[in-house]
């Protein structure tokens, strides 16, 4: 057994039916040579031992510019004094998983049923069996957020060395409902902490969710994170990523086009700077009839940094009219820096259109002789060209505010890349 697999299950709570589950990864241990981890390595994480997370205390005014409604778990543990749920409109309803554990209706956290059998899946088997906390977000049919849920994670030092913790989360939207989303990952001073999160969202019929997500956490740090999403007829999702933070930083996005008519529009942005490694895979399955999938993504890698990309889409037999685009591109921005992009398009399903392209390339050297030769210099010119490649996915996001927060994460990130 690695130091890795140790650690994480020394610190197990739970029932027989979890301990099961815990001993299945313990056995299988992490994928060496699984193809789904074939450009992000585990070897040297593996051999790392993190204790159990406890509850720190965090200055508020990290979150100064985070309003409420929000959430907020700092190393996995729910922050009830950081948090602010008084303005969530009638309707709309959050808590934190523990305490519906404590409640007596088994009906409320029966997503936690869902279990994983792959060995190229080991962090979601592992989340199935150590989350004991998370966020449960219902919305009423019918009803409509104007502003929008903060969903924040906050990762501080804690004195006993490098710790770990387990989130599960859930979102649905009933019929009709629309909700916007924020989730935040953000840093409390240095630490080199493992998350590893779980999200499930269930988008109802005529249901509308909006998601972002800025994870700018520790430069230490370790995250893995899974959104299993699944859209029901007519439902749309629109989610944004900025994949900013991080030593080491695995992201897979799934979701299933169900319900006839159900449309997807997912974009992000992937910076890695330094010796940072960001991997994001995306796992889009066309099920129903007349769905649509707009998948936009840009890769930014300096220094030593390395950017991974998987965008998998499958058109399905019967999901005639489905329209899927996928679109990657990405700079280089240094000899030592690294992109791996596999677009992938299966299509099983006649009567569909459906375009993937992926490239990998410098910055412009026309456009870059253009702006020097009207005086910029070339720092000021590297930095607007490398600005404006990415701002494409931010100028997506409908909410002003919203957009803002993530134009500022943006630009804090572009640098440090030095762009």
């Amino acid at each position: 057994m690695s130091a890795l697999l140790g650690s994480l299950a020394a610190g197990f709570e739970g029932d027989a039916t979890r301990r099961a589950l815990l001993d299945e990864v313990l056995r299988d241990g992490l994928p060496a040579r699984a193809e789904a981890w074939k450009y992000t390595s585990l070897r040297q994480l593996e051999r790392r031992s993190f204790a159990q997370a406890k509850a720190v205390a965090v200055d508020a005014t990290l979150l100064a510019a985070i309003p409420a409604p929000r959430i907020v778990f700092v190393n996995g543990q729910f922050d009830a004094t950081l948090s602010d749920l008084t303005t969530l409109p009638a309707g709309i309803d959050v808590r934190p998983l523990s305490r519906l554990l404590q409640g007596d209706d088994p009906r409320a956290v029966n997503f936690l049923e869902r279990r994983y059998q792959r060995i190229d899946e080991p962090f979601a088997r592992l989340n199935a069996a150590l989350a004991r906390e998370g966020a449960a977000i219902r919305v009423d049919a019918g009803v409509r957020a104007d502003a929008p849920l903060h969903l924040v994670h906050v990762g501080a030092a804690q004195g006993g060395g490098d710790a770990a913790w387990h989130l599960r989360h859930f979102v649905e939207l009933r019929e009709g409902a629309s909700l916007q989303l924020v989730e935040h990952e953000l840093a409390a001073g240095e630490h080199a902490h493992l998350g590893n999160a779980l999200l499930h969202a269930h988008v109802a019929d005529g249901a509308r969710l909006s998601h972002v997500r800025v994870q700018d956490a520790a430069p230490r740090a370790t995250l893995f994170a899974r959104t299993d999403a699944v859209l029901a007829r007519e439902a749309g999702y629109a989610r944004t990523d900025l994949e900013l933070g991080a030593a080491l930083s695995r992201h897979e996005l799934n979701v299933r086009l169900e319900g006839n008519g159900a449309a997807l529009q997912a974009d992000g942005v992937l910076l890695a700077d330094g010796r940072r490694h960001v991997d994001t895979r995306l796992g889009i399955d066309h099920i129903a009839r007349d769905t649509a999938c707009n998948l936009t993504w840009r890769g930014l890698a300096g220094q030593r940094g390395k950017a991974v990309f998987h965008g998998g889409i499958v058109i399905r037999e019967g999901a005639d009219g489905t329209n899927a685009d996928l679109s990657n591109k990405n700079l280089l921005l240094s000899n030592d820096a690294e992109i791996d992009t596999q677009p992938v398009l299966e299509i099983h399903a006649d009567e569909v259109k459906a375009a993937h392209g992926a490239t990998v390339g410098q910055l412009d050297a026309t456009a870059l002789f253009y702006l020097r030769s009207r005086g910029l210099p070339e720092p000021e010119a590297r930095a607007l060209l490398t600005g404006a490649f990415c701002r494409e996915v931010v100028s997506g996001i409908e909410d002003e505010a919203t957009r803002a927060l993530c134009d500022a994460a943006l630009d804090r990130a572009l640098a440090r890349l030095g762009a």
